[in-house]
């Protein structure tokens, strides 16, 4: 970038008319630091432009997990396994909607991503040996863990400049604004009443993130997508990548039918960005895109939609590509990456989404619609709660559950945005979010729930759950369900009877952690026109990118696991590399 090229906008220099770089990305999410970060580690001068006043896009609110089967981290624990396997897998859950030459790209590509960020940049991954697919009776499924996380890191580790640029910890999933990582952190957090071992945990990490707000007024041990937004951004910057915020591009150039650049929005005025090998669109999708969410989300989903992306994701990448002959592909099982959702005031007086991730699949709680009936296995995957949410619901009626425990339950879990003992219930009673009744008739006159249906659901229910049994949807059966439970309790580490009151209810809405309609491309990541033809310098990564796993949910980390290969796919197309940077390690 030119000596000239001053575009920090939030920090008052002036900027530049024009700029010049080898490789402009549209968007710092997973996709897009992927491939800014892959880019210039093969040498290419890049810039990243962002929207917000922060980076991160969706990806600093996620868990920050990646599903990349046959990545080295398990490679180097025993579990290799052959291509065929997780191809398997893939064929069979995604059915007609299995795009062959794509999955093939991101099957191939994904471990030696792994292996690049890994071993090259100040990415560390943590192993997700422990995380099963979703659809354990599918052939090809595997129960061992095809996914990585990012180790936590500390902020102290980063410049000053860099930590005033980081999207801040998503508050509805944390703890008093700490995040708390999936697996053993998480663990000692939910066993902190009944473990000493968890309770000195749970009680150090409150007392350092205390510390860490008196004196720095933010959480400095970042975890989850926090972690991975922190990592890739320093390696970004280890490598001299221009980082700047409140830049939205506004069009992109294109020259001979070439994409070349863009212009690009600033405080002091329009930039013009030319791009010498291409232009990567990562703008996060189109969750807040109220007119195509109402055109392509099934019966009123899109309406009042309850997206966990920031505000700012309103498909601007699609629209971009649109103007130069890039077009949608919305062909797939399901537009977006569903998540069940309950508003919930904040604080602060602002309504947040708490997605339900944890709870679900814990022993004693059990979802049900309106009519009083379970209608799913609790316990599997968010994305499939919301589908057969949906699916149960008739055609012109409200999308809504309500996720149901005992007195117990809330007690010893967390529910929704409520925590157990010792965090006091009654502020989520007062605000409404949380809806308690001394019998489940009472609870189901309250919300609006058939009360005799509920009865005997429950009752049915209870009987069962005894047993450790659930005939009705074999909710426990499955190394994912078995997961998500609590291995201290059994026969079944996810069911247990509803008994005694007070009974508790939380509504449960339909929302999403992104979109999975997007631009079409190719095994390259390149955008197509209408013809399938490369829009020549055009790629797209992360949500702007059709999902390759067909609009279907198979395993956690589908979203940035695809994001991260294919930003790093498409930087290595733009920088013609042929190699893969880590051929000896893999088998």
């Amino acid at each position: 970038m030119s000596a000239q090229a001053t575009t920090t906008s939030s920090h008052g220099q002036a900027a530049a008319r024009e700029l010049d770089c080898d490789l402009l990305v549209i968007g710092s999410g997973a996709g897009g630091l992927s491939a800014a970060v892959t880019a210039a580690w093969h040498g290419l001068k890049v810039v990243v432009v962002e929207k917000d006043p922060v980076c991160g896009g969706a990806t600093a609110w996620s868990g920050g997990w990646m599903w990349t089967p046959r990545h080295p981290l398990a490679q180097a624990e025993g579990f290799v396994e052959d291509i065929d396997q997780p191809r398997t897998y893939l064929k069979n859950v995604l059915g007609k909607e299995f795009d062959e030459t794509r999955v093939n790209a991101f099957l191939e590509a994904a471990p030696h991503m792994v292996g690049f960020f890994h071993d090259h940049t100040s990415l560390r991954f943590v192993n997700g040996a422990k995380i099963a697919d979703i659809q354990a009776w599918q052939p090809g499924a595997s129960a061992d863990g095809r996914q990585v996380g990012p180790e936590p890191i500390n902020a102290r580790r980063l410049s000053k400049s860099l930590r005033r640029k980081l999207r801040p910890q998503m508050y509805e999933t944390s703890f008093l604004g700490m995040g708390i990582m999936a697996g053993p952190d998480l663990q000692h957090f939910l066993h902190a009443t009944t473990s000493v071992k968890g309770f000195l945990h749970a009680a150090r990490r409150v007392a350092l993130h205390t510390l860490d707000l008196v004196t720095h007024r933010r959480g400095m041990h970042l975890v989850n997508g926090p972690a991975l937004v922190a990592r890739l951004a320093k390696s970004a910057e280890d490598l001299g990548v221009k980082l700047y915020v409140n830049a939205p591009a506004t069009r992109l150039l294109t020259e001979r039918g070439k994409v070349n650049g863009a212009t690009v929005s600033t405080p002091r005025g329009d930039v013009t960005i030319r791009a010498r090998r291409g232009t990567v669109l990562a703008t996060g999708g189109f969750p807040h895109d109220h007119e195509r969410r109402r055109s392509l989300f099934p019966k009123g989903t899109g309406v009042d939609h309850q997206a966990l992306a920031p505000a700012a994701t309103t498909g601007d990448g699609i629209r971009l590509a649109e103007e130069v002959g890039g077009v949608l592909d919305a062909t797939g099982a399901s537009p977006a990456a569903w998540c069940p959702v309950s508003p919930v005031k904040l604080p602060n007086g602002r309504t947040g989404r708490f997605p339900h991730i944890v709870d679900r699949g814990k022993p004693g709680l059990l979802a049900v619609m309106r009519d009083g009936r379970r209608f799913v296995n609790e316990a599997n995957g968010y994305h499939d709660y919301v589908t057969a949410m949906i699916d149960a619901t008739p055609q012109g009626e409200e999308v809504v559950s309500w996720l149901i425990c005992d007195h117990r339950f809330q007690r010893r879990y967390p529910f929704g945005m409520a925590k157990p003992f010792p965090v006091p219930q009654w502020p989520y009673l007062r605000s409404g979010y949380m809806t308690r009744g001394r019998t489940l008739e009472e609870l189901a006159q309250t919300c609006g729930i058939d009360p005799v249906q509920l009865r005997c659901t429950v009752d049915e229910f209870n009987q069962n759950a005894r047993q450790g049994e659930d005939p009705e949807f074999q909710r426990g059966t499955t190394p994912f369900n078995r997961g998500s439970g609590d291995h201290a309790h059994g026969p079944n580490p996810s069911l247990a009877p509803l008994e005694k009151g007070p009974f508790y209810a939380i509504k449960v809405l339909p929302g999403s952690f992104g979109t999975f309609a997007g631009l079409s491309t190719d095994d390259r990541a390149r955008v197509l026109n209408a013809a399938g033809e490369a829009v020549p310098g055009l790629y797209a990564a992360g949500c702007d990118q059709v999902n390759v796993m067909g609009g279907h949910y198979p395993s956690g980390g589908i979203n940035i696991g695809p994001a991260m290969t294919f930003g790093y796919v498409a930087a290595r197309h733009a920088a013609d590399a042929t190699a893969y940077e880590t051929e000896s390690r893999l088998h």
